[in-house]
């Protein structure tokens, strides 16, 4: 599934597309460029999820948790920083991951091998200045 977005407000489709997926898979992995709107997708994810709670990137904390409108916890995380797998599997990632509830990790292609072979890759490409694709690929 391919989406172009040229504005934040044309990203309600692409949050309510990721959204229904959710149902089937709880690993959502999105990669991109810096800069080419990883954490605004997931703001607008969280608002389509019913997050009630300021979304912020996970740079410096590895780990935000939030809880979606049932009250099930949503963990956001951001690989960026981690200098390599065991410095994640010291913050527990593999609870996280196979807890049932929803993960959201931004940065994941740099460590594939810590993702359940069941998830949702999400990539946002530039395109042109200010236009955005985002292509959903399902695994698993």
């Amino acid at each position: 599934m391919k989406f172009v977005v040229h504005t934040v407000g044309d990203l309600r489709p692409v949050s309510e597309a990721i959204k229904k997926k959710t149902e089937a898979y709880k690993i959502i992995c999105l990669d991109g460029d810096l800069g080419a709107g990883k954490t605004t997708l997931v703001k607008d994810l969280g608002e389509a999820l019913g997050i009630s709670d300021h979304i912020s990137s996970p740079t410096f904390s590895i780990i935000n948790e939030y809880e979606d409108a049932d009250r099930k916890p949503v963990y956001h995380f951001d690989f960026y920083r981690l200098k390599d797998e065991e410095e994640a599997l010291d913050i527990g990632i593999e609870e996280y991951l196979y807890s049932g509830n929803l993960c959201i990790i931004e940065w994941a292609s740099m460590f594939p091998g810590l993702i359940p072979p069941k998830h949702l890759e999400i990539n946002i490409n530039l395109v042109g200045e200010r236009n955005r694709e985002i292509t959903l690929v399902e695994h698993g």
